[in-house]
């Protein structure tokens, strides 16, 4: 008998033991996967709709049009620079990586934030696991809790009853004891279904708070160890807010959700409870209140929000520039009237050739080559390295100075079937919106990317067309990169334009590339070789050699 009394005193103690010896194991897989993955990127399934509720819930609209998203294949790019631990830390990462920046405050505060880290690998990997405790899906929710302000279930009658409901079923049912009367055996009947109906019908719209409350005292626990550890930006403010929020705390931690209550139909102690919540309206009490709370600090919420998010894209940043080949910070100026990039290459392709180039904005780039040549990759890299020197302040290259510039591009093209569009409609309506924005974004720069141009219609009108769009874009000092196969375009476009190429050469009957851009046209002509070597007949080689002879002298190429 002595020796059940001693188990059963330590029983409590054991269970405790044992959860501390669980969460400290589980501590330890973490940081070693935290130390595993880093300056690499996370291949990971991503729930794009998910990741961009911040932009669209709150941040508005993406500045990135969705045709240059697809061209740059953006969703990509993101999942390449996203090292994120937490979900608001990867929503704010794909607003930012969608609303380039042009002010120097905001590149300062992110370096700022990111030297935190750069010398301290132990404060970075804690603070990375602090950051994973809101890696939970559900905490994708938060923006919804400071979009805008949280209507009352109830009307306002409602609210009144339910604040006043515990004290009146409690004194209508001492009264029975008192002196039993029909009248109020029926009047406790009728508040006691009324209160079962108000009860369920609270907690069907509490599914709706399910997925953030939660999370909203995570998010108040992280944000609170990055105070206490000077991570934070603005620590007045954020201190300020954690103290507005700490005042939610004990609302939150009392509403018990749906989804997080595991019903047991033999639990006496949990069918008592939720008897006394549904007679008594407790649960909708506290939602009402916590919801009141919640408009009250919305802004606050906000201000936590997005200082727990900008801590951990500092350090995704920082993860970015650790596993890249090699990177710079770029220099932007609202004055430059040049671009010059120095070894730049394309961040998403393994061993990408790095190549410079330089060019101001009374002269396009006109790039000429075969296919697979490159001029496609190093134009797309052009226009990526763009966008994330004004989003992460990181450019891969070892020199980028720029303008801020706005991006537009037309590289995939296709036909438009269902809107009855050919490829050449939908090429040309493409163009026509990018002249028609280049305007309307003065006095911001632009630059300008087209993947071989009106390439949907004849050779003469394509050339014809291709050579006004091109002199109207420098005419407006429009920065301007445009891959072609017509050569002619160089002969017509004079000085305006300079001319590169990215060429190859025959080897063991296959095209070998170098990747390596060149100044001036195209030299070699291997398409015919190319025939040759695939084994098309001698005839057809023959005839073909003889045209392009013939084509070459008439048009002096």
């Amino acid at each position: 008998m002595f020796y059940w009394i001693i188990a059963v005193l330590l029983l409590p103690f054991v269970v405790i033991l044992i959860s501390y010896l669980k969460s400290k194991a589980k501590q330890k897989t973490k940081l070693a996967e935290i130390k595993e993955r880093w300056a690499k990127p996370i291949i990971a399934g991503r729930n794009f709709k998910l990741i961009s509720y911040y932009l669209t819930a709150y941040g508005g609209t993406s500045q990135i049009a969705a045709s240059t998203a697809a061209d740059l294949d953006l969703d990509n790019v993101f999942e390449f620079i996203d090292r994120t631990n937490s979900r608001p830390g990867q929503q704010y990462l794909y607003k930012q990586l969608h609303s380039p920046q042009s002010s120097e405050g905001y590149f300062n505060a992110l370096e700022q934030r990111i030297s935190h880290f750069t010398a301290d690998t132990e404060l970075r990997e804690a603070t990375e696991f602090k950051l994973s405790q809101l890696g939970n899906n559900d905490a994708y929710y938060l923006p919804q809790l400071f979009k805008e302000p949280h209507r009352s279930f109830f009307p306002a009658i409602g609210n009144m009853y339910i604040s006043i409901a515990p004290f009146l079923i409690v004194g209508v049912a001492l009264s029975l004891f008192i002196a039993a009367n029909q009248f109020m055996m029926m009047l406790l009947l009728v508040l006691m279904i009324a209160n079962v109906v108000i009860h369920y019908s609270n907690k069907t719209q509490m599914m709706s708070y399910t997925h953030s409350l939660p999370q909203l005292l995570a998010l108040h626990k992280v944000a609170a160890w990055l105070d206490e550890n000077n991570l934070s930006d603005q620590e007045e403010n954020i201190r300020t807010s954690l103290a507005n929020l700490g005042r939610l705390k004990k609302s939150l931690n009392f509403i018990t959700l749906q989804n997080k209550a595991s019903v047991d139909p033999t639990d006496v102690a949990y069918l008592v409870s939720e008897w006394l919540k549904m007679f008594l309206l407790i649960e909708p009490m506290v939602f009402i209140k916590s919801i009141s709370k919640v408009n009250k600090y919305l802004a606050d919420i906000k201000v936590v929000y997005e200082a727990v998010a900008k801590v951990d894209v500092a350090i995704s940043v920082l993860s970015v520039r650790d596993g890249a080949r090699h990177y710079c910070i770029p220099q932007l100026e609202t004055g430059n009237t040049n671009i010059s990039i120095t070894d730049l290459y394309h961040p998403l392709i393994e061993n990408c050739v790095p190549n410079s180039i330089s060019i101001d904005n009374r002269h396009g780039v006109l790039i000429t080559g075969s296919n697979m040549s490159g001029k496609t990759t190093f134009i797309r890299a052009i226009a990526i390295n763009a966008l994330l020197s004004q989003t992460i302040n990181t450019s891969f290259a070892t020199a980028y100075k720029a303008p801020p510039l706005k991006i537009f591009t037309s590289i995939d093209m296709t036909d438009d079937l269902g809107d009855n569009k050919s490829y050449f409609q939908a090429e040309a309506l493409a163009v026509k919106n990018i002249v028609d924005q280049t305007i309307t974004c003065k006095p911001t720069n632009s630059l300008v990317i087209i993947d071989e141009i009106f390439r949907g219609t004849n050779t003469i009108e394509r050339i014809a067309a291709a050579k006004a769009v091109l002199s109207y874009f420098i005419q407006n000092q429009i920065f301007v990169f445009v891959s072609t196969h017509d050569l002619e375009l160089a002969e017509l476009l004079g000085t305006d334009y300079k001319v590169f190429s990215f060429e190859e050469v025959i080897g063991d009957d296959r095209l070998v590339f170098d990747y390596k851009i060149k100044e001036g046209l195209l030299k070699n002509r291997n398409g015919i070789a190319v025939l040759k070597g695939v084994g098309f007949p001698s005839s057809i080689i023959d005839e073909a050699s003889a045209v392009s002879g013939q084509l070459r002298e008439k048009y002096n190429l």
